[in-house]
């Protein structure tokens, strides 16, 4: 994704967003980030973006724009975060998963998300969510010589 230009990082982000919180958006869920830039860091691949509520859509901001809150960890925990193979405060505890800046911000949005139901999420998105993290899962198991858990 690095060697992805920013401007198509960007639209696919947005696209993934608006069909993900299509009804969220829709219900006035995310209210709370009028006004606000939320950022996510895959801490690992050197990524990260920040979005923001404009008009009835999240939107990524252009590179330089400043997050009030960024939630950052490694395209593994990421993975396991969003595929609900692993939930944010064991990720948080085991220090894999870290929230900066405004808590609260980050906090909010982190509910919101929990209470996503992922059997409402596109079924190729659950597959490939699942699948990826479980493959990412073995990969690091792998590569510190572990045991995978699952």
């Amino acid at each position: 994704m690095r060697w992805v230009p920013q401007g198509v990082q960007r639209r696919l982000l947005e696209a993934a967003m608006g069909r993900v919180l299509a009804e969220p958006l829709a219900a006035g869920s995310l209210e709370f980030m009028r006004g606000r830039r939320l950022g996510i860091e895959v801490a690992d691949l050197g990524l990260s973006w920040v979005v923001e509520l404009d008009g009835d859509r999240l939107r990524a901001c252009p590179p330089g724009v400043a997050a009030e809150a960024a939630v950052r960890g490694s395209l593994t925990d990421l993975l396991l975060l969003a595929s609900r193979l692993e939930d944010a405060d064991t990720l948080f505890f085991q220090r894999r998963l870290w929230l900066t800046g405004d808590t609260e911000l980050g906090l909010t949005a982190r509910n919101l998300l929990d209470r996503l139901p992922f059997e409402q999420l596109p079924l190729a998105l659950r597959i490939a969510l699942t699948r990826g993290a479980r493959f990412a899962r073995a990969a690091r198991a792998a590569h510190r010589g572990e045991a995978e858990a699952d």
